[in-house]
This record gives structure tokens, C-alpha cells and sequence, in this order.
């Protein structure tokens, strides 16, 4: 299984627009629609230089003086062609942006829900700067494409089309003297769409990275300071900030050499279609009139070659950022959820079981061996072993964080990957070791727990769990902010609205991976107290880096090199010495000495 995702082959890139499609579906809504107002807007165009013509040859030219009824009649048919292309590309612009909105709307909602399905080392490892710019900045590439460049690219194929017919109408010679001109830049399109795409998969790649080198930093800002590497920081934001500027301007560099070479070849294209109508005028093959025509008409011709160069250039840049979304989409999940076909848990006390279970990351050997564990219900089991040992892997094993690699973990003897999550989540809580908490008010993190809890129900719950004083401490109560990752709050206060969240929530079953910060005793107490009051009357397993949590659980299992070596009470374990004797001992050292 791959842990990045930074695929070795990349696909192609009509490979990348259908598959684009294919996950957007409202682009296609309309399409027929919308080519039409593009159609109708491009004939709108091409009735002007026409009308200008048989002005010129039929009106001006008439026998004896000027036809002004006529001339009337063209000027009337310009003005309505005008209008009838402002109208068309209104239409057209916006019902382009309401479906390319709508699809990358869905594709943006899509990477980002799929993103919680990655693998747990895939998120470990991808950068998570660039992880967000998957979702966020390059698919806004795709966005600016569909809207801007999609609509110039629509336009553009149909007004070269539709002006070459005219073209060949007046004169064939002329139009293959255009056409001429403009071979060599259309003969390497395809060399320079390769060169593009090479160059704007690297520009959307750093700024993955250079989204990463700023966040950090920011997110990490106390420790910046407290160890005094502003300048060594900087330098690494300034590295990531000049490597994505080498790779940008490497990119408009054949971005701007495309342009100057469309730009030749319209100039050639003006000048040969001067000089050789000027001959064919001479010889009388052509009037006056269709030669004037036929400019108005080269222009028509020219303006979205010219314009095809930058729309190339956004559909590379927005193609590789296209890819950059499919590589999260097209990462296998590797905790699937079974959905409406899986297996709903019975409510009640829950009976835990690991047979033979093991577990290895992707590449690395087994982190847990041939673990067989029953844990009966109601019962409170504290996990122990040194770091490293394989207890909290066993703890994301249970709550199917991951799935192992070989064996079944059973909860009621049902096997835990037929569970859907919404039955798996409505029975099985996890508090990690930090308590993470959102950008908001105490009182909506307190609700991811019950979503439709009341005020009374949060203080009922604090007061259960002996915190309803602490509440009353707060400055705004319920109503106080915590601040990005809960920072506003300490260690300590950020486990105990965590603890609070997993109570209003109502786990049959609850793991918990202890805290471990840096808290005052009295605080260390009333999260112990309020441990001791959450666990009781259910299941529960806790990764326990205190002995003192060991000491108070019904049961203690002793993890050691990824191998259960000892279980039972805390007493039994002491008389039986080993690991746990081991463990215990270096933990009351520890304690005298604080």
C-alpha cells in the first residue's frame, strides 16, 4: 500500500479532464446548453465583418450612388448581431459558472471527506500543508480554468472554425496563406502542452510545500520562540518561497515563449493576408470589400490563437492541480466502511476479543505479534508497557483507527470491520492523549459529543464528572472560546472538556490514551477523579503512562516488544514482579523524587 500520495505514473492529461468529470458530474449538466450560446456568440461575431462587406461592395458600390436602404438594412443586422453575441455570452458565462461552481463544489467536499479515510501514515507522512492545498488551492486552479479558461477555450474553437469556413468562403488562397502562418505554433502545441505540464506540476507540488514551511511555524509558534530559531524558521520559509518562485517563473517562461510565438505568427499572418490581397485585388479576384472582410475575419482568427497560448498554460497548471486532487481520491482507504450492509452493534456492555492479531506498518516489521485478548464487559483495563512497547496501536486497533494485518478484533463477537462507523462511533468513544478541541465556544466542542445536547445537559454532565466547579471558573462559561486547537485553555482544561465531550456522548465502550502534560497536582487529581467517574458502570480501556491509573483498573494487561507478557490485578502483578514489577518500580522512583 502506497503511504504518499505522489503517484511513480502519472496519467495524461485527457486522461485527467475525464476523470475530473467523472468525480464533478454537474459539469456535464447543461453542456449541450451552454456549447449552444457559445455557438449562437460566435456567429454572432462573424455576421459583422460580413455585413461590413456587402456594405462596402453592395451599398457604397451600388450602380450610380450609394444604396442607403440597404446600408440601413446591414447596419440594423450589425446592431442585432451585436446583440443577440452580448446576450448569447452572458448566458453562456453564467450557466459555465454555476455548473464548474457546482462540480468543484462536489470534487472539493469529496477530497476533503476522503481525506479522513486515508491512511493513518499516509496523513502522518504527506505534508499537511500540502494536504489542504489538494483541497483548497489547486482545486481553486481547476475552478479559475473551468470559469476563464474553459469559457476563452469553448469560444476560441468555435470562432477559428466558423472564421476559416468564411474565410474559405471569400478567398481559399488567403485562408491557406493564414493557416500557413500559423502551422509551426500549432504543430507544437502538443511539445509545449508536455513541457507545461511538467513544469506546473512542480509549481502546484511546492506550493504544497510552501504552504507547509509558513503553517508550521505558525501552528508551532511558542516553540519558534522559546528556542530562539526565528532566523533558522526563516530561512526555511524563504527556501520553500524561492523554490516555488524558480519553479513558477521556469513555467511562464514557456508560458511567455508560447505567447511570442503566437504573436509572430499573427503578425505574418496580418502581413501575408495584406500583401496577397493587394494582388488578388489587383487581378480582381477579390473586392475591396471581402478584402476588408477578410481582416475583420483574421482577426476573428487570430484573437484566439493568440489567447489559446495562456489557455494553454492555466489548462496545465489547472490539470496539474486536477491530478493532485484525483491522487487523493484515487488513494485506497484502508479502513473501508461497510456501510448500510455491515453489522449494527447490540446496545449494552461490551465484550472485547483479539484473535491472534497482528499488526505491521506498511514496510516495517510487525508493531504487535500474535496478541490474544478477551476483556470482559463492565470491566476497566489499564494497558502498560514502555514506549514504543505497542499499546496505543493496540488502542487504534480497537477503535478501528486502522485495521490489522492479520488476525480479527471483535467487539460482542462481531468482527469489527463489517461494523458500520455510525453504529462503531455511537458505541465506542476514543479520548486521545491530547484533547483536541475546534476553533469555537467550550459549548460547541462539548456538543460533537451529543449534537443535540442543551446547556443542561453539558453542566448535568460536568457536575457527574465533579467539573461543574471548574465551569464556574471560566470567564464566560459555556460561552468562552478556546482558540485554535484549544490553546486558549491549558493542558489540563483542554482533557477535562474533552472528558466532558466523551461523557454527554455515552460510550458503551470507552478507550482513553492518558494524558501525560504537564499539570499541577490539583488538577492531576480532579482528572483522575473525573476518569474514575467516566469509566464507571462500562467497558473501558486505558493506555496508562501512570501507575496510579494501573493501580485503580479492575485489570492490567503489560505490553512488551508488541507481545501481551502479563495480565491481571494490580496486586497479582506485583507479587508476580516481571515487566510490570519492572515498570512499577521505575515509577515510584520517579515519584520520590519529584
Amino acid at each position: 500500500m502506497s503511504t504518499t500520495l505522489d503517484t511513480g505514473e502519472e496519467i495524461g492529461a485527457w486522461q485527467t479532464i475525464r476523470r475530473g468529470i467523472e468525480f464533478s458530474p454537474e459539469l456535464r449538466e447543461g453542456i449541450g446548453g451552454t456549447f449552444a450560446f457559445a455557438v449562437l456568440s460566435t456567429l454572432g461575431r462573424v455576421v459583422v465583418p460580413i455585413a461590413v462587406q456587402q456594405t462596402l461592395d453592395r451599398g457604397l458600390g451600388a450602380a450610380g450612388e450609394p444604396d442607403l436602404s440597404f446600408m440601413g438594412w446591414m447596419a440594423t443586422l450589425a446592431g442585432a448581431a451585436i446583440l443577440v453575441t452580448a446576450v448569447a455570452s452572458y448566458f453562456m458565462t453564467a450557466r459555465l459558472f454555476t455548473a464548474a461552481e457546482r462540480g468543484l463544489a462536489t470534487l472539493r467536499i469529496k477530497a476533503f471527506r476522503h481525506v479522513h479515510d486515508l491512511p493513518l501514515l499516509t496523513q502522518n507522512t504527506e505534508r499537511r500543508g500540502a494536504l489542504v492545498s489538494r483541497v483548497t488551492s489547486d482545486v481553486d486552479q481547476v475552478s479559475q480554468f473551468l470559469i476563464f479558461g474553459g469559457l476563452i477555450a469553448v469560444v476560441s474553437v468555435g470562432q477559428i472554425a466558423i472564421a476559416t469556413v468564411v474565410m474559405l468562403f471569400y478567398s481559399w488562397q488567403l485562408t491557406l496563406v493564414v493557416w500557413i502562418c500559423f502551422l509551426p505554433l500549432f504543430l507544437s502545441l502538443r511539445y509545449f502542452q508536455r513541457k507545461l505540464s511538467a513544469a506546473y506540476g512542480i509549481v502546484r507540488q511546492q506550493v504544497g510545500v510552501m504552504l507547509s514551511a509558513i503553517s508550521e511555524p505558525v501552528v508551532g509558534a511558542a516553540t519558534v520562540r522559546s528556542y530562539a530559531i526565528e532566523d533558522r524558521t526563516q530561512e526555511r520559509i524563504d527556501g520553500a518561497i524561492d523554490r516555488y518562485k524558480q519553479a513558477s517563473t521556469k513555467a511562464q517562461g514557456l508560458t511567455a515563449f508560447s505567447f511570442s510565438l503566437g504573436g509572430v505568427s499573427a503578425g505574418l499572418a496580418n502581413a501575408g493576408v495584406l500583401i496577397f490581397g493587394v494582388l488578388l485585388g489587383v487581378d480582381g479576384t477579390i473586392t475591396a470589400g471581402e478584402v476588408l472582410a477578410f481582416a475583420f475575419l483574421v482577426t476573428l482568427f487570430v484573437g484566439p490563437v493568440q489567447m489559446g497560448t495562456q489557455v494553454l498554460t492555466d489548462a496545465q497548471n489547472a490539470i496539474a492541480g486536477w491530478r493532485r486532487v484525483i491522487g487523493i481520491l484515487d488513494t485506497p482507504a484502508d479502513v473501508v466502511d461497510p456501510g448500510a450492509a455491515g453489522e449494527v452493534l447490540p446496545k449494552g456492555a461490551v465484550a472485547i476479543r483479539f484473535e491472534d492479531v497482528t499488526f505491521a506498518y506498511p514496510g516495517g516489521r510487525p508493531v504487535l505479534h500474535d496478541v490474544d485478548l478477551d476483556i470482559a464487559p463492565n470491566t476497566r483495563v489499564a494497558v502498560v508497557g514502555e514506549t514504543g512497547s505497542g499499546k496505543t496501536t493496540l488502542a487504534k486497533l480497537l477503535t478501528r483507527l486502522m485495521d490489522p494485518t492479520s488476525g480479527v478484533v471483535r467487539l460482542d463477537g462481531v468482527d469489527l470491520r463489517t461494523v458500520p462507523f455510525s453504529s462503531l462511533r455511537d458505541r465506542v468513544v476514543m479520548v486521545p492523549q491530547e484533547g483536541f478541541l475546534f476553533d469555537s465556544t467550550l459549548r460547541a466542542n462539548a456538543l460533537y459529543g451529543k449534537l443535540d445536547a442543551t446547556d443542561e445537559d453539558i453542566v448535568a454532565a460536568a457536575t457527574e464528572l465533579g467539573l461543574a466547579d471548574w465551569l464556574d471558573t471560566l470567564p464566560r462559561g459555556l460561552d468562552t472560546p478556546v482558540g485554535q486547537r484549544g490553546e486558549s485553555l491549558s493542558a489540563g482544561e483542554r482533557q477535562l472538556a474533552a472528558l466532558i465531550r466523551a461523557h454527554l456522548a455515552d460510550p458503551d465502550l470507552l478507550v482513553l490514551d492518558e494524558a501525560t502534560s504537564a499539570v499541577d497536582p490539583a488538577l492531576e487529581m480532579r482528572i483522575g477523579r473525573a476518569l474514575e467517574r467516566l469509566t464507571r458502570g462500562r467497558t473501558s480501556v486505558t493506555i496508562a503512562h501512570r501507575m496510579s491509573t494501573a493501580e485503580n483498573a479492575d485489570e492490567v494487561v503489560v505490553v512488551d516488544k508488541g507481545r501481551i507478557v502479563q495480565r491481571g490485578p494490580h496486586a497479582a502483578l506485583l507479587v508476580e514482579g516481571g515487566v510490570y514489577g519492572r515498570l512499577h518500580a521505575s515509577w515510584i522512583a520517579q515519584q520520590s523524587l519529584l
